[in-house]
C-alpha cells in the first residue's frame, strides 16, 4: 500500500491534479475539433435538455455528499486520520456522491453545449475518478473494517447499477 502511495503522492496528490485538469478541460476546454456549432435539430435540443437534467442531478449529489461528510472533507483519496465512515444520506444511494456529482455534471454540461471534445473530457474523468476511487478504497478498507460489508451493500457512482 504504502508503495502505491509513493507513485501518486502520499495522499493521492496525483490523482487530484489529474481531476482539477479534466474538469478545467470539460469546463473550458474546446467544444469541438473544428468550425461548427450546436447538433442539428431536435437532436441539440434534446441533448441540452437531458444535459441540464443531469448537470441538476450531479449538483445536488455533490452537495449532498459534501453536506453529509462534513469534517470527514478532504479531496485526498487517502482518509483523514480522525474520519469516521458515513453510511447517512447521500452514501445510502452511493459510495462516491461527489464523484457522481462530477460525473453527472461533466457529461451535463457536455451535452448542453453539445460538444463531443467536452464529451470525451468527461469520459476521461469517468474513468479517472473510478480508478481514483479504486485507490481511496483500498485506503477505506484498511481504515474501517466494515467497508468491505458497505461495498458490497451500495454502489459506487450510480444508485442500483454501479
Amino acid at each position: 500500500m504504502e508503495e502505491i502511495a509513493q507513485r501518486r503522492g502520499a495522499r493521492g496528490e496525483l490523482y487530484v491534479l489529474a481531476q482539477l485538469g479534466l474538469l478545467a478541460l470539460v469546463a473550458f476546454g474546446p467544444h469541438a475539433l473544428g468550425p461548427g456549432g450546436t447538433w442539428p435539430g431536435l437532436w441539440g435540443q434534446a441533448a441540452r435538455i437531458a444535459g441540464v437534467v443531469l448537470a441538476l442531478t450531479g449538483g445536488l449529489f455533490a452537495m449532498a455528499g459534501v453536506l453529509h461528510l462534513g469534517s470527514n472533507l478532504s479531496p485526498w483519496p487517502r482518509p483523514k486520520e480522525d474520519s469516521e465512515l458515513v453510511r447517512s444520506g447521500a452514501y445510502r444511494f452511493v459510495r462516491h456522491p461527489i464523484y457522481t456529482g462530477l460525473i453527472f455534471g461533466s457529461c451535463g454540461w457536455a451535452l448542453f453545449v453539445n460538444g463531443p471534445l467536452t464529451l470525451l473530457y468527461a469520459f476521461l474523468l469517468i474513468v479517472l475518478l473510478d480508478r481514483k476511487a479504486r485507490y481511496e478504497e483500498q485506503w477505506l478498507r484498511k481504515k474501517f473494517s466494515d467497508y468491505a460489508g458497505y461495498q458490497r451493500e451500495v454502489k459506487r457512482f450510480i444508485p442500483f447499477i454501479y
